[in-house]
């Protein structure tokens, strides 16, 4: 079985200790390409020493997380434009809104979120979106920015049955992780009336961790515990989730040939 994990920042600090343990681990799991979503500028650096490390393994986006954007919002994104200028990426981001951990500066991520929409559009690359507490919010301004160019994925879906609806019509996947597995993340009422032709998989490690490992740093190997989840609540073979989602995930990140 073969699996991919859309999202993981496998460049994060949490992993200097044992990174290559936990890729070899979860290669064995069949994760075989691992997609690392950029952070702020400080990141940058760590995570294409990680691309460099492990080729083809391990591949970059370029973006602003709505977290990091600040003050200084404008010099990170001119940072970040700049690495757009030089080489490929797989994608835009990670980038989008956060309501949760601070709203001090929710009109610069819009202004940040709308910049690098642009970016994605000019270049034809898919745009990683994170909609914590701002999931409607985030879809409005997708609607108002929407192009044929404009694709991507709403990482860490856990909203509504309609707030599904109204991203697949945008034409948007919607990425499934550990919370799937949690007793009221509320997904186990809307994946069995989605299929599997809009969801690929992820884990978002270091974070969000899947049971039985809830609370424990997450790691890429546990990609199939995720894929399994799906399967039961789809009544699909793992083997059909693994299929459909590398097949998604291979779709949207179609032009980067690491």
């Amino acid at each position: 079985m073969e699996y991919i994990d859309s999202h993981v920042h496998i460049y994060s600090n949490k992993y200097d200790n044992d990174r290559e343990d936990v890729l070899r681990r979860s290669i064995e799991n069949g994760v075989g390409r691992l997609f690392m979503p950029n952070i702020d500028v400080e990141s940058i650096d760590p995570m294409l020493e990680v691309e460099l490390k492990f080729p083809g393994t391990c591949i970059p986006m370029m973006g602003l997380h709505p977290c990091d954007v600040k003050k200084d919002f404008e010099k990170q994104l001119y940072v970040v434009e700049e690495w757009i200028s030089k080489r490929e990426f797989a994608g835009i981001g990670e980038t989008g809104l956060d309501m949760y951990w601070d709203k001090t500066f929710f009109e610069q991520q819009k202004e940040a979120l709308r910049v690098q929409i642009q970016w994605a559009k000019q270049k034809k690359w898919p745009i990683i979106l994170h909609c914590r507490d701002s999931m409607d919010e985030t879809i409005q301004i997708i609607k108002e920015e929407k192009t044929e160019d404009l694709k991507g994925i709403f990482h860490c879906f856990s909203g509504t049955m309609d707030q599904a609806k109204e991203i697949i019509d945008l034409g948007f996947l919607l990425g499934i992780g550990g919370v799937v597995t949690y007793k009221n993340g509320g997904l186990d009422k809307i994946l069995p009336n989605l299929g599997l032709d809009h969801i690929v998989l992820e884990t978002d490690g270091p974070y969000l961790a899947p049971v039985p490992h809830r609370g424990k740093r997450n790691s890429p190997e546990y990609i199939p515990i995720i894929a399994q989840k799906i399967a039961d609540l789809t009544h699909h073979s793992l083997q059909k989730v693994s299929e459909a989602t590398q097949e998604n995930s291979n779709r949207i990140f179609h032009h980067f040939k690491p």
